[in-house]
Order: structure tokens, then C-alpha cells, then sequence
């Protein structure tokens, strides 16, 4: 990954060492927003503050990275800063650190704005870069990357169980010193695209729509893949959001017990992103999206009637077949508009994050009207938005020629 004077080369074949330098930064950054959500227990006892107030604490963080990200990804499409990328760590570890030492709730959100901020540049500037590097294939390197952020992701209850629980919410400060080694991999992973861009585009310039959609047909698909999108990610934050309160309030288990639950969850969801992306390569990514969608089903209807240990096991399930959608979605997305990949992924991501703020907030307010066991009865039904998958293109294969217009 290190540079050199002589002229650079495209990426042939798969760059392995860019693709985990920038999955094992996804893990860094991802580990230390997760930190975050992890908290909302002690954060609701500390601050006195409602369920719904929780959920604003994550749309404070989701709704910044939502509506950075596509802008950041389509600037970076138009005027590549490959240098901007490192310092996406900063600003994740400076809202981790603001966090920890907020002595009020303003400022406490204030911190988490600044945690989404980070997110906003590293995610559409990584995926830019994995994507270069993957040799074509788009499936495993995106996979690549999501695991390492969805490693993070599940690290995060498993550091507040036994370290913040421990020491208070100011050991929060010490991940930030993630942020630092985070920057330093960066900075290299950034040299590399630096020094590979510019080859390849002479080697491959700016890729030719080649799948025959029309503009129509493209504008559809992309709303379809956003309504997937949002089925997967309402239900994913009212796990990372609300999960350990409904473990503690239905059946009566410690923070500690509840947080090793949520852990299983995203790990789970680690394993699953690992799987999506190459078997997408290999089958297709549309019948990927089909499986992981509806396959989810059974499991989320079963879970809010299931005792404490088959509870474990729904998830962990759920957790397993929702997660191998994302990968398969972003690089659809992307192959449906292949100019734009950076505005792409940035939508992806940024919508993903929008959406989860937004629902967080609402998820917080059914709990406080309705009680949070209502929050599980009401999001088991969301797996059945994967039916829009059926207006789907097949990019398998050639569709029929679309007649000027």
C-alpha cells in the first residue's frame, strides 16, 4: 500500500491489503459510533430523560450523517479529494470525546452531530476507494468493507458492557484513541488512491452505462432499493436503540445481560454482510435482496412471543439474513449508475442513516405511548416491504433494448 514514483497502475486484479486497511478503519469508526447507542441505559438515568428523547440523541448523529453524505460523495465525484478521507477520523473521535465529558443534553447531542459528521465523510470516500480496488469484484469488496464496519458495530455493546459500564461515561475518551491509529491507516490507504486514480482513469475512463435502462426504469429501481433500505434499517435501530430496554423490561435481565444479546445480534449481522456480497457475485444481487428480505419474516414475527432464550436465537437469526441485503444493494445502485459511485454510495449510506434517526425518534415516541414491547409487535411486519424487490431489473442479464426517446 505504499507509494512510489513510478507511474501507477489500475487495480487488475484485487488490491486484498487497501480492501482490509479501509474494513479494518470501517471497524474503528464504526466501534466507536456504536459506543454511542450502547449508552442510552445509563445516558436515560444520567439525563433523566424519556425514550423519546433517546431516540433524538440518535437522530442527532443519523440525520447529520444522512444529509452529508450524498453531498459529500457527489462533490467527491466532480472533485476528488482523496486527502479528505484520514480526517474523517477526527471528527469521529472529537464527537466521541464530546460525549463523554457532555455535562448537558444539548451538548450531549451536539457530540453526537459530530459522530455523524465523521460518518458523512468516511463512508462515500471509502466506498470510492473499495471500490477501485476491488478488481471487479464489487460483491466481495463491499462485503469486505460493510464486515468491518458491522464488526465494529458489535463491538460496541460488548466495550460498554465491560469497560464504560465499568468506569463511567467518561472512558468513552479513551476509543478515541482509535481515531488516531484509524487516521494513520488512512492517510496510507489515501496515498494509494492517490497515486492509482489518475492511471486508472486513463486505464478505464468514466464506466459507460452499459445495462439499456432507461432513465426511467433506473429512477424506479432506485426507489425500490430505498424502500428496502428503509424495511431493513427501522428494524435494525430498534434493535441497536431499543433492544436492551425491551430485554430489561419483559424479562427482567441486568444492562450487562441485555448488551451480550445485542452484541450476538450485530454479530450476527457481521456474518451475514460477509456472505451477501460474494454470493451476489456469483447469483446475482437481486435474488440476494429476495432472500434476505423475506427470509427474515418467520423470525421477526415469532420474536416479540418468544421466551428469553428463543428471543437469542430469533435474533441472532434475523440478524444473520438481514444483513447479507446491504452489500448487495449498494453495488446494485452503484451498477445502475455507474458515473456516479460516489454519489451512490453516499446516498446509500446516507439515506440509511436518515432513515434511522428518523425512525429512532419515532420508535421512541410508540415506546413511551404504547409501551416498548409495541416497538417489536409493530416492526416484525417490516420484512414484507422486501415484496417491492419484484420491480427489480435482473442486471444478469441483458433487459430488452429501450427505444429512444
Amino acid at each position: 500500500m505504499t507509494t512510489t514514483t513510478k507511474p501507477a497502475v489500475a487495480a487488475a486484479t484485487t488490491v486484498f491489503p487497501v480492501l482490509f486497511a479501509a474494513s479494518f478503519c470501517h471497524l474503528l469508526n464504526d466501534q466507536m459510533q456504536a459506543l454511542l447507542p450502547a449508552l442510552y441505559p445509563q445516558i436515560k438515568a444520567e439525563f433523566h430523560i424519556s425514550y423519546s428523547q433517546v431516540g433524538f440523541v440518535t437522530l442527532a448523529y443519523q440525520i447529520v450523517a444522512s444529509l452529508c453524505q450524498p453531498l459529500m460523495g457527489a462533490v467527491g465525484d466532480r472533485w476528488p479529494v482523496p486527502r479528505l478521507l484520514p480526517f474523517a477520523m477526527i471528527f469521529t473521535g472529537l464527537g466521541l470525546i464530546a460525549v463523554a465529558y457532555a455535562p448537558t443534553y444539548p451538548l450531549l447531542l451536539a457530540g453526537a452531530a459530530f459522530l455523524g459528521l465523521g460518518s458523512a465523510i468516511f463512508h462515500p470516500e471509502s466506498s470510492r476507494v473499495v471500490r477501485l480496488a476491488s478488481g471487479g469484484r464489487h460483491g466481495l469488496a463491499q462485503s469486505m468493507f460493510q464486515v468491518g464496519g458491522n464488526v465494529g458495530s458489535s463491538l460496541g455493546p460488548l466495550m460498554a458492557a465491560f469497560v464504560v459500564l465499568a468506569f463511567g461515561r467518561t472512558s468513552l475518551a479513551w476509543f478515541s484513541a482509535a481515531a488516531l491509529i484509524g487516521f494513520s491507516v488512512l492517510w496510507r490507504v489515501s496515498s494509494w488512491h492517490v497515486s492509482h486514480r489518475a492511471q486508472a482513469k486513463l486505464s478505464a475512463p468514466a464506466k459507460a452505462v452499459t445495462h439499456g435502462l432507461s432513465k426511467h426504469q433506473v429512477a424506479r429501481s432506485m426507489g425500490v432499493l430505498l424502500v428496502l433500505i428503509f424495511s431493513k434499517y427501522v428494524y435494525l435501530v430498534s434493535i441497536s436503540s431499543f433492544f436492551t430496554f425491551y430485554l430489561i423490561e419483559k424479562f427482567n435481565v441486568s444492562v450487562r445481560s441485555a448488551q451480550l444479546h445485542v452484541f450476538a445480534f450485530l454479530a450476527a449481522v457481521a456474518a451475514g454482510t460477509f456472505v451477501g456480497g460474494p454470493i451476489g457475485d456469483r447469483i446475482g444481487r437481486k435474488r440476494v435482496i429476495w432472500v434476505s428480505i423475506l427470509g427474515m419474516l418467520p423470525f421477526t414475527l415469532l420474536m416479540p412471543h418468544a421466551s428469553l432464550a428463543w428471543t437469542g436465537v430469533l435474533s441472532v437469526l434475523v440478524g444473520l439474513f438481514m444483513a447479507s441485503a446491504f452489500p448487495a444493494i449498494v453495488v446494485f445502485a452503484q451498477e445502475l449508475m455507474p458515473k456516479n459511485v460516489g454519489m451512490v454510495a453516499g446516498m446509500m449510506f446516507g439515506f440509511s442513516f436518515g432513515i434511522s434517526g428518523i425512525s429512532a425518534a419515532a420508535l421512541g415516541k410508540l415506546a413511551d405511548i404504547a409501551g416498548i414491547e409495541t416497538v417489536y409487535q409493530v416492526c416484525a411486519f417490516l420484512p414484507l416491504l422486501g415484496l417491492a424487490a419484484i420491480l427489480l431489473p435482473d442486471l444478469r442479464r441483458p433487459p430488452p433494448a429501450v427505444e429512444p426517446r
